[in-house]
């Protein structure tokens, strides 16, 4: 059974200045709980419904110290309005510092504010084999929870960075290829694309900042055939960046 103390400390990983103050984070669902105990993440706690434990006794087996609750404790505890699975506490891990191969392709995100884009992001470059995504520092939380549930346990693969995005492009620029997507760029179909520089995309209502464009190499957009205003920028970024992978 979960103690009032405990769903108490779960409910304070929602915000973020707790998380940082513990240096920990909540992951919900069987889907990403799997992922995490499969990753290097260290595990803090984890709690686990008896239809989770049968489908993955040889898991748990590992040496994971678990507690059986029910579904509503669970429900009770975290963010999802069911959850007949699992959820975990799981300490931070320290990053390796930055480093970009000029052969590397690397999505850069300029104030990308809802958790839910960000999610699907990271997924989306875990699916193109991208490992690195670097964020200004108005961006989304990769620690909130919907983050973590929207990347599907893409998070335990791909390493998310936070920085003074135009000055890290500014570092790069006579070095990389720096893209940026524009409504006034050039037609991404058109273009002879490699894998490899940095794809910089920007808010979902205002796109990339005219500071963080000023070190942009190349404007580049996806063509529209339709009359939709705009795209989703979790759905552009995969558009974009299947354009990169298509020719490599």
């Amino acid at each position: 059974m979960l103690s009032k103390a405990v769903v108490k400390y779960i409910k304070s990983l929602q915000v973020k200045k707790y998380r940082n103050q513990h240096q920990a984070f909540v992951v919900e669902g069987a889907k990403s709980v799997l992922e995490l105990l499969q990753s290097d993440f260290e595990v803090q706690h984890l709690f686990v419904t008896q239809d989770f434990l049968r489908e993955h006794t040889a898991i748990l087996a590992k040496g994971f110290k678990y507690e059986v609750v029910t579904e509503e404790e669970l429900v009770k505890a975290g963010t999802f309005s069911s959850n007949n699975a699992a959820l975990a506490v799981a300490h931070m891990r320290q990053l390796p510092p930055l480093h970009v191969s000029p052969s590397e392709l690397v999505i850069a995100l300029d104030d990308i504010r809802d958790p839910g884009n960000l999610g699907t992001i990271i997924r989306i470059a875990d699916w193109y084999g991208i490992q690195q995504v670097v964020c200004s520092e108005n961006c989304a939380d990769f620690y909130n929870p919907k983050v973590i549930s929207a990347t599907m346990g893409s998070f335990t693969r791909v390493n998310v960075y936070y920085l003074n995005l135009p000055a890290w492009l500014q570092q790069h620029t006579d070095k990389y290829k720096i893209y940026g997507a524009a409504l006034n760029g050039e037609n991404l179909h058109r273009m002879q694309l490699k894998p490899e520089g940095i794809v910089v995309l920007g808010n979902e209502a205002n796109g990339i900042r005219p500071e963080v464009a000023h070190q942009v190499n190349r404007l580049i957009k996806i063509p529209a055939f339709g009359k939709a205003e705009s795209l989703n920028v979790a759905t552009a970024t995969a558009i974009i960046i299947d354009n990169f992978r298509r020719n490599g």
